[in-house]
């Protein structure tokens, strides 16, 4: 059978606006789910964890890897969309502001990474990364650990579909999509991580 990689998303996180976006640590809902991922075997034969260098993925990557005996690999190319110009954002306006980077994909919405770049970005890293994994029967599955802008872009990449914000994740985050390899395509689109464990 095909080995499978998975792009894993961080779940709900503590949101505090006077720490940067970056340091962002889950909240006690997100620990749960992940910690109840990490008690079940659904991930069972995932042999590289591969991770975002964001405490938000960090936090989300460490506790599977462990659980799983997985090697951890952490790749700060994996970032979330470089948002540094706008920094904090309430809510409401995050929202309009991400609308408008996945509906203008070439343009810097408010100094942010465009879509366009960030996806080369991410694109070319999991890319890179897969390519340093060996393609022996025994290698074992893959699972990244990331962030939904970019998880969306590699998406619409992966799948041939261009970027629109239609293909993002789940409200709330904590959500995952597989691939075959060595083809990249995906199984289908984005499903809460708790699918992984029903």
């Amino acid at each position: 059978m095909p080995r499978i990689a998975r792009y894993l998303t961080h779940p709900e996180v503590q949101i505090d606006s006077l720490i940067d976006i970056r340091h962002w640590s889950l909240n006690a809902k997100g620990r749960a789910r992940v910690a109840a991922l990490a008690a079940s075997d659904a991930l069972r034969g995932t042999r590289h964890v591969i991770s975002s260098d964001e405490v938000k993925a960090t936090d989300t990557a460490r506790p599977l890897a462990q659980a799983l005996g997985a090697d951890l690999w952490i790749r700060p190319a994996l970032h979330e969309n470089d948002r540094s110009a706008t920094g904090f954002l309430p809510p409401d306006e995050f929202e309009r502001t991400a609308d408008r980077f996945f509906a203008r994909p070439d343009d810097s919405v408010r100094g942010w990474e465009t879509a366009r770049a960030a996806q080369a970005r991410v694109v070319g890293e999991v890319h890179r990364l897969l390519a340093q994994i060996p393609a022996a029967d025994d290698a074992g599955d893959v699972l990244f650990v990331g962030h939904g802008g970019v998880g969306t872009l590699l998406y619409c990449a992966l799948a041939g579909l261009p970027i629109d914000r239609r293909h993002d994740q789940l409200a709330g985050g904590g959500c995952v999509f597989a691939f075959d390899l060595p083809d990249g395509l995906p199984h289908g689109p984005w499903a809460p991580m708790e699918s992984l464990i029903a």
